[in-house]
């Protein structure tokens, strides 16, 4: 294997400050017009400046690129010290377990088509077994970089959970509830980890490949999704990574030049069910958002803004969902009152209401079904003819052409569906509460925005195809932060989904 040198980390970001209605441990943060604030890693000395710390390193310019490029990120496998329960950090004693090296296979299955130039991994064992078992039969190294080994938790690292409580008390609490502003051994763990997430994205995309794989670790994944986005330290927890979770940012260049475009297409697709538990804390309130099947018309995504009904894929999509969330016991589905989204709403409540009487005792589920204007978006959008490609197919930055005046309607009426539907969980009639909301992948990433309490100019930052799902926990109750368990899930469509990765060859804008 190859060694990077390690750089020195970046030691400044870019902080804005909007006043919201709605309490959240949040900065509201915009991708436009952000003030530059230069600070150090030490101690921050006042409470103001601990406030505004927590956002240190987000939304900084990257390099310009010449082509586009697609980059996977993997989580390694289960661990010996993941399934003891015990704090690994950056120690290098853990390895693979038996279930760790079958979610690498299952990985490596998923990607097995991909036709990646080049492998970056953490050196650490648990992330080296897990890049070679994906990296497989390629004959290129694997390049290993030590700004990519997970967070250094110092003192913490080694001990089981319950020992961490014990013998550090209320560092462990704010490890917990605060971890931007944990301090251990007079470091700053999350602040540390957020620069070395920002340097990596610099090596990486001055390397002159196409298609990269990635992989590493739990948290060090979580901050570069959240440095590529712009996003600061209190989004760490926000984006969860599972054992070999998969995923993937687009970089586009833009034609003036100057820092790329930057597409979250997908987070965290997991070898299991993005259902089922695992990664993050457990909760008992949750939102899935549901992408309608596709339409009639196939000849973009943005078509089905349109009120068509769906077309047969678009039916097997909606199934396909259905036998996902079979398992589960939907309260209320919300759908926009567009044809496709209606139909995948009904599809869903069917499989729903019959799950009960499949087995020897017939006990029909009631699922309360509602449809809302403010998730229907097909009228909101007419592009200009400039950039119009990008914003049928959903690509990097395809916000970009859209008039403000549709951009700031969007935000308004999404906020509406999404104060709703956190008043429908809010019901506490229900101990446990699931929710799910039908409609367009536009109107979805709008809702995700609200979500990470992000501004407009983050729609153009993310992708969702049609029957993709998305799922939404809230651990602390709908009035606490949600926690996104996964974006654009499709692996559940089966032949019929959209591949995670695509051959990059001859085609740059992916």
């Amino acid at each position: 294997m190859i060694s990077l040198g390690l750089a020195s980390p970046l030691l400044h970001g870019r902080l804005h400050l909007l006043p919201t209605k709605r309490q959240t441990p949040f900065t509201v943060r915009s991708s436009s017009s952000l003030q530059e604030i230069d600070k150090s890693l030490s101690p921050p000395t006042t409470a103001e400046e601990r406030e505004l710390r927590s956002g240190l390193q987000a939304s900084v310019q990257f390099p310009p690129i010449k082509a586009a490029k697609r980059v996977v990120l993997v989580r390694h496998g289960q661990s010996t010290w993941n399934e003891e329960g015990r704090i690994q950090g950056s120690s290098n004693f853990s390895v693979l377990t038996k279930k760790g090296e079958a979610q690498a296979e299952t990985s490596r299955q998923m990607l097995i088509d991909d036709s990646f130039d080049v492998c970056f991994s953490s050196p650490l064992i648990r992330s080296k077994r897990t890049a070679e078992i994906i990296w497989g039969t390629r004959e290129d190294e694997i390049l290993t970089d030590s700004d990519l080994r997970e967070i250094d938790l110092y003192s913490f690292q080694g001990l089981l959970k319950h020992e961490g409580k014990a013998k550090f008390g209320p560092a462990y609490r704010q490890w917990q509830v605060d971890a931007a502003n944990f301090n251990i051994d007079g470091h700053y763990p999350v602040r540390e980890l957020w620069g070395r997430a920002r340097n990596c994205w610099d090596k990486i995309l001055a390397h002159e490949s196409k298609s990269v794989l990635v992989v590493a670790h739990n948290a060090v994944n979580q901050a570069l999704v959240a440095t590529a986005m712009g996003l600061g330290t209190e989004y760490f927890r926000i984006l969860l990574q599972s054992n070999c979770g998969v995923s993937v940012l687009d970089f586009v260049p833009r034609l003036e030049g100057g820092s790329p475009y930057i597409c979250l297409n997908r987070l965290n697709q997991t070898p299991g069910s993005p259902v089922a538990s695992g990664a993050g804390r457990k909760t008992s309130k949750r939102i899935i958002l549901v992408c309608q099947g596709s339409t009639q018309d196939t000849e973009a995504t943005i078509a089905g803004l349109g009120d068509q009904p769906m077309n047969m894929l678009g039916v097997i999509q909606a199934q396909k969902t259905a036998e996902l969330l079979l398992d589960l016991k939907v309260s209320t589905i919300v759908s926009s009152p567009n044809s496709a989204c209606a139909g995948t709403a009904n599809i869903i409540s069917q499989v729903q209401e019959a799950a009960d009487c499949l087995g020897a005792d017939c006990v029909p589920r009631y699922v309360e079904m509602k449809k809302t204007p403010d998730l229907d978006v097909a009228g909101l959008f007419q592009p200009s003819t400039k950039d119009t490609s990008d914003f049928l197919s959903l690509r990097p930055g395809w916000s970009k052409g859209l008039d403000d005046g549709v951009t700031s309607t969007l935000q308004e009426q999404s906020g509406q569906a999404w104060r709703s539907l956190l008043t429908e969980l809010s019901d506490e009639s229900e101990e446990e509460k699931i929710i799910i909301a039908v409609a367009h992948p536009i109107a979805h990433i709008a809702l995700i925005g609200h979500c990470l309490n992000v501004t407009k100019e983050w729609l153009g930052s993310f992708h969702l195809d049609a029957g993709s799902i998305s799922v939404i926990d809230f651990p602390d109750g709908p009035t606490g932060r949600g926690i996104i368990r996964c974006i654009n899930y499709t692996a559940h469509l089966g032949r019929w989904s959209i591949p995670i990765t695509r051959s990059t060859v001859d085609d740059d804008s992916f």
